[in-house]
């Protein structure tokens, strides 16, 4: 039986999705991250089976003069994705027809407006933008096999982080269809699909493995004491490869380490947890599971190329899903570019409550958020880190905690909503990572700012 919460978003999608079936074309805009780029698949799908002509546009993010743009062009209906909550201001004085299906903190109110928020759920880790969609689309008709591409969103919008694992409304999600997604107990290291197993471990960063994160050597060298051969036929041997034998060996080892090495038990709680596999793709795929088919997403978008991942999310296995991984091999490199650049120059800096680097033009905007969580590991884990790149209207500002830190009152949303807006910037997101925009010129008053804002937070410690 769905809980309360379901049954009110469910009536809200059902107004809103009345009002679409009373246009034949609908314009579509959606985010281009993960969440956004499945959003924009389940309600096109839904349009596609429900016989309404649609539109795509995918953007970096919703401003006052994009609002203004698509007000200029005359469009009967148009529908927002994870995305449309927080510029509910323009949309009205600009006078959009629209339906907004978001999780994002709304600011103001609108008439076909669903939001998990609008029945008091936090659309940080309780449904995300293509959660939202997902009830959307099932107003429309029988979309029951889009959850995979819901749990993929929320997957994607790390919405697993605050309890190690899917809960209220995407749990609901998930329980409801173990046909198309399945969850089970698993090590929780990326890559289980397609890495070699010493890759996984050398690139883990959630959990952080002191000795073993960054280390390549020092990860072979540490799975070669289990004892059990790490190749097979001169290929190095992924985890979906391994025995159940061996793969207790390693995640008792991987514990054990991890006591002896004073990891913390927040942190050593999340080696085991609960992982999402789509059981209708392929093993050994990015797209079996949930994590590696979003990160292949947010490949896409990073590079605004969102328009191939959402050709994959259709069910392209063939030229765009090879595109697509072709910008994934990209996306890593310039990944360990953008960290090289960080260790190479002035590293990280540290305040009292926060630390920070600013990449200027060397990091492009749409990763410097990635690259700030993956060098985190490597410097303080108990400052949250706020990383700048420059883009056209401003400097980027990509701030990411911990799920320790945000245990001790730590939202980074509401202080970038604060201080960028006394700035006159705009920011938000949720309370483990953040994203803004602020006007040249402005970081070092930024750093000040946002250095008491965090003191007040987290306090010292």
């Amino acid at each position: 039986m769905p809980s309360e919460k379901y049954l009110a978003l469910q009536k809200i999608a059902s107004e809103c999705a009345k009002e679409i079936r009373n246009h034949s074309h609908v314009h579509c805009v959606s985010h281009i991250d993960a969440d956004g780029i499945t959003s924009a698949a389940i309600i096109a799908t839904a349009f596609e089976r429900a016989g309404i002509d649609y539109e795509m546009q995918f953007v970096k993010q919703l401003d006052e003069k994009i609002v203004k743009e698509l007000s200029e062009q005359n469009h009967d209906l148009v529908i927002f994705t994870d995305l449309g909550s927080g510029q509910i201001e323009h949309i009205n004085n600009y006078g959009l027809n629209a339906i907004i299906s978001d999780h994002h903190r709304p600011q103001g109110q609108y008439l076909n407006h669903l939001n998990p928020h609008l029945v008091g759920a936090n659309g940080s880790y309780e449904l995300s933008g293509s959660g939202t969609t997902y009830i959307l689309a099932n107003e429309l008709g029988d979309n029951r096999d889009l959850a995979s591409l819901a749990i993929v969103g929320c997957i994607g919008d790390l919405q697993y982080r605050k309890y190690g694992k899917l809960v209220s409304l995407n749990e609901e999600i998930l329980k409801a269809n173990p046909e198309y997604v399945m969850a089970k107990m698993d090590l929780s290291l990326y890559g289980k699909q397609t890495r070699p197993i010493h890759k996984m471990l050398q690139f883990s960063t959630d959990p952080y493995l002191p000795g073993l994160t960054g280390n390549e050597d020092g990860c072979i060298e540490f799975l070669g004491s289990l004892h059990f051969p790490l190749a097979k036929d001169e290929r190095w041997r992924r985890w979906i490869d391994l025995e159940m034998t061996d793969k207790r060996k390693v995640i008792s080892a991987i514990i054990e380490y991890s006591i002896g090495h004073n990891v913390p038990k927040v942190n050593m709680d999340r080696i085991v947890a609960e992982c999402y596999e789509l059981v209708k793709e392929k093993e050994g795929t990015e797209t079996r599971d949930a994590m590696e088919f979003s990160t292949l997403l947010n490949a896409t978008g990073r590079y605004m190329q969102a328009e191939i991942g959402f050709a994959v999310c259709l069910g392209d296995r063939g030229e765009y899903y090879s595109r697509a991984s072709t910008l994934l091999q990209e996306h890593r490199k310039n990944l360990v570019d953008g960290i090289n650049y960080v260790k190479n120059t002035n590293g990280v800096i540290e305040l009292s409550h926060i630390q920070y680097f600013d990449a200027k033009d060397k990091i492009p905007e749409t990763i410097v958020g990635i690259v700030a969580g993956m060098i985190h590991s490597s410097y303080n884990r108990n400052l949250p880190i706020f990383a700048f790149s420059n883009k056209e209207d401003g400097h980027k500002v990509s701030a990411r905690g911990t799920q320790i830190l945000v245990n001790k009152g730590l939202n980074l949303s509401e202080a970038l909503e604060v201080v960028c807006k006394e700035l006159g910037g705009a920011g938000g997101g949720h309370d483990i990572a953040a994203g803004a925009t602020i006007p040249y010129g402005t970081i070092d008053q930024f750093l000040e700012k946002m250095n008491i804002m965090i003191s007040q937070q987290i306090g010292s410690g």
